[in-house]
């Protein structure tokens, strides 16, 4: 439903929440790199100018998002917030999302971000969360006030790229048959391991949309875990440098080494330089597992949750889940 609104301080209507198509990637893109430019000039770093992302990254969030994908237009049609709202089966998240600096503290936040939770509960979610930055206070203490609580830190690790024993098993290479059991047994793999959770849209997704693949570990027909990666650059006009893991599903912890060397032979099989892992602070095990194969920390992330609506990691296997694209 479109509305009409005008929070307190707003001196003008803004129209929405729409739902974003692939035709407004520029506009999106403006917005985005226009707010975290702004957000981290006002960390300190004024030389940090934030880069558009690729179009093709975009497109995932968009079509992974679907009727999530908010976002809320001035008088002239010209986006001025979004909020791009995921759900995989129980587990929703909302990212990336924000508002044009000219449209900032006047209530636009706190809307779409309201608009984004409400729109989770309605797919009967159980988690609803976010990532932002750890030592920006001020964005911290906003989620806090729509009842966000912080949880463990996302550490962004790498690793090199390495040639393994064996090359992996890819989800691309197999028939149009095979992939469908593959996607059905990932499906019940990650049902078994936590239960409500389904990253069958996010497989399909990559596969079509040829982005990256889907690592499989064990028999296609019966993988004991999975990980899905993206080789496509991360930022518009950049050559590919890192193979980033955003899905990953196991169902024995102790198997990590044996994925890892997978995913470090693909990384090099695919023309970028590393792997990159953003492993939430739920697994110190396979944080130390991580350093001790040589991962490098680069970049940390603050996980918060809906009070009520957070997640937990299962008593058995391990399930990563990125909530950034």
């Amino acid at each position: 439903m479109t509305i009409t609104t005008r929070p307190s301080r707003m001196a003008r209507p803004i129209e929405g929440p729409f739902v974003a198509t692939l035709e407004d990637i520029a506009q999106l893109n403006e917005v985005f790199t226009e707010a975290f430019t702004e957000r981290y000039r006002k960390d300190g770093m004024t030389g940090v100018r934030v880069p558009a992302l690729n179009p093709a990254v975009w497109r995932y969030a968009i079509e992974d998002a679907g009727d999530g994908a908010l976002c809320w237009r001035d008088e002239r049609g010209r986006i001025v917030a979004f909020n791009m709202a995921h759900h995989s089966g129980t587990e929703g998240w909302m990212g990336p999302l924000c508002v044009r600096p000219d449209q900032q503290g006047v209530g636009l936040g706190k809307l779409i971000v309201q608009s984004g939770m409400r729109w989770l509960r309605q797919q009967a979610v159980r988690v609803i969360g976010l990532e932002t930055m750890p030592r920006t206070m001020d964005n911290i203490g906003f989620y806090s006030t729509l009842g966000f609580v912080p949880g463990h830190l996302t550490v962004t690790l790498t690793l090199d790229a390495m040639p393994g024993e064996r090359p992996p098993t890819l989800l691309s290479k197999l028939s149009s048959q095979e992939k469908e059991m593959a996607l059905a047994a990932c499906r019940a793999l990650t049902a078994q391991v936590m239960p409500g959770y389904d990253f069958t849209r996010e497989l399909e997704l990559t596969d079509r949309l040829t982005l990256g693949d889907t690592v499989l570990l064990g028999p296609p027909q019966a993988p004991t875990g999975f990980a899905l990666c993206h080789t496509v650059p991360l930022v518009e006009g950049r050559t590919r440098d890192e193979l980033r893991v955003l899905k990953l599903v196991l169902a024995h912890r102790a198997e990590l080494p044996q994925l890892l060397g997978a995913l470090t032979d693909l990384a090099r099989r695919s023309g970028t330089r590393r792997l990159a892992m953003r492993l939430q602070g739920d697994y110190p095990d396979a944080y130390r597992t991580l350093i001790a194969s040589g991962a490098r920390v680069r970049w940390t992330d603050l996980r918060m949750s809906a009070y009520g609506w957070t997640e937990a990691p299962p008593v058995e296997g391990m399930v990563l889940s990125n909530w950034e694209i």
